[in-house]
């Protein structure tokens, strides 16, 4: 296919990406603390005109109709983001926590936080148990990392637990941890959480390129807003029958050993849940391609997506991930807004493109239009015969023997 045939994107309106990034960063959304970020998004749907539904938790379902309703397609990006909850009231009047989702004390120590009681929310800062240089010494570079050697000094008159009591705190309250965003000229962006919301904000970026170009997708498109992801489960709810293929969002990893890269999008190929769709990944790298947008292939080792919650839970479905390129994933993630640019840019291309195959508008059929990766002169065997022993080998084993002791020489 040549650039004549291929019809140009709607353009990205890269304002209300950030806009709606900074919207999103600005509300705490830890795994079940998610009610607020929910409606905002529905909000931000309902002004696009796009309508959507919420499971009884708050995952959305949003509906973009195509010509065709089947064989329907999914793209999911989740609300959810990392956080922690108060798990002790100490007696010294601080406070233990315990990570939500997974992520390492290391990059929670000397955080801003809110802890959100019952009846209100008191501010914090998470901190090593031996903090002071002054008091500690060289014992605070020596003690251990690990959640059980942090613990929250509260804003608040604290020596012991009960003034912890007396302020409302209660063991099982929500901590979400300052976003610290910075975005740079030069459109770096510097923050927590990018990891979703960065994704989430590309997602509704393309949702509004295609409504603002008038342009109808071939068959239906759901965009999903999942709640649950950095607990393993998001995208196992909100999908129904007629959804055949499945794109996640989400993060993607620059770090030694990797091809992914700041100022692109990436399409992964395999995470640790194993390959994703061979069909849907090589269709995305074609729309990739064809249309110009920056991007790298890689494979991630640690590493899952609600692509695989979703086919852990029984849907038989064809899944792809394709990500924006980040640095220091569950840490001060950052990210360029080139590559935010890239994944909405794909995003919309894969909306406004054609099924991977016609015949997945059913879940079981024929072999009649079927996919196929390898025909069978692609099929290449070894074409190297063996020797026939009878030619380099005597009745009597003499040569056999003669060839051992070659062998011996050579070792």
């Amino acid at each position: 296919m040549n650039d004549q045939t291929v019809p140009a994107l709607p353009a990205i309106d890269y304002a209300y990406l950030e806009e709606t990034l900074l919207h999103l960063l600005a509300i705490p959304s830890p795994v079940g603390l998610t009610d607020g970020v929910a409606r905002y998004t529905a909000g931000r749907l309902e002004a696009l005109g796009i309508p959507y539904e919420l499971t009884r938790r708050g995952a959305i379902r949003a509906t973009l109709r195509g010509r065709e309703s089947r064989p329907a397609r999914a793209i999911v990006a989740h609300l959810d983001t990392l956080g922690a909850m108060v798990r002790q009231i100490k007696p010294n009047g601080r406070l233990g926590v315990v990570p939500i989702g997974h992520w390492s004390s290391r990059f929670a120590e000397g955080g801003r936080l809110t802890i959100f009681t019952d009846n209100g929310q008191l501010r914090g800062t998470c901190l090593p148990l031996k903090t002071s240089g002054h008091a500690f010494g060289d014992e605070i570079d020596s003690q251990p990392v690990g959640w059980e050697h942090v613990e929250v000094r509260v804003d608040t008159p604290a020596r012991n637990a009960e003034d912890l009591i007396a302020a409302g705190i209660n063991v099982g309250d929500w901590i979400a941890f300052d976003p610290q965003l910075e975005i740079q000229p030069d459109g770096y962006v510097n923050s927590r959480y990018l990891d979703d919301k960065a994704a989430v904000a590309a997602l509704l970026a393309a949702c509004k390129a295609i409504k603002d170009s008038g342009r109808v997708p071939p068959v239906d498109a759901y965009p999903l807003f999942t709640i649950t992801e950095e607990v393993g489960s998001g995208s196992s709810a909100a999908l129904h029958g007629d959804i055949a293929e499945m794109v996640s969002m989400d993060i993607s990893i620059a770090a030694p050993g990797q091809n992914t890269d700041e100022q692109a999008a990436t399409i992964c190929v395999q995470d640790m849940s194993g390959p994703f769709d061979y069909h849907l990944t090589h269709k995305l790298i074609r729309l990739a391609t064809e249309h110009g947008i920056r991007h790298r292939r890689d494979v991630f080792r640690y590493y899952r997506s609600d692509s695989a919650a979703a086919v852990e839970a029984g849907n038989d479905i064809r899944t792809a991930l394709i990500g924006f390129g980040a640095d220091a994933s569950h840490a001060q993630e950052r990210t360029h807004r080139d590559a935010l640019e890239a994944l909405a840019q794909l995003t919309a291309a894969y909306m406004l493109s054609e099924p991977v195959a016609r015949r997945d508008r059913t879940s079981m059929g024929s072999l009649e239009g079927f996919t196929e990766q390898l025909r069978p002169e692609d099929m290449l065997v070894p074409t190297t015969p063996l020797p026939v022993p009878g030619e380099f080998m005597e009745p009597d084993g003499v040569a056999a023997a003669a060839v051992d002791a070659e062998s011996s020489e050579r070792m």
